[in-house]
């Protein structure tokens, strides 16, 4: 595969820094597999998972889990 010169690697910079992908759903495909499982919460759950992923070294994703492992088992 032929490497990219400066001025493509620029163009593609730029293209991709100015443009937001879209993602067609309906479509299968890894963003439709991964990205279906984003999530959106407040701004205070989303600080509080900050501020505990750096305290305890996991990902935000990794503390969720735990909750989530945690009240099923509680409810089991």
């Amino acid at each position: 595969m032929a490497r990219m010169t400066e001025e493509e690697a620029d163009r593609l910079d730029e293209l991709w820094t100015k443009t937001t992908p879209e993602i067609d759903t309906s479509k299968p495909g890894y963003f439709t597999r991964h990205m279906a499982h984003l999530i959106e919460v407040d701004n205070l759950t989303a600080a509080y998972l900050r501020a505990r992923a750096d305290a305890v070294h996991q990902t935000p994703t990794q503390i969720i889990s735990e909750m989530v492992q945690e009240r099923i088992a509680a409810s089991a």
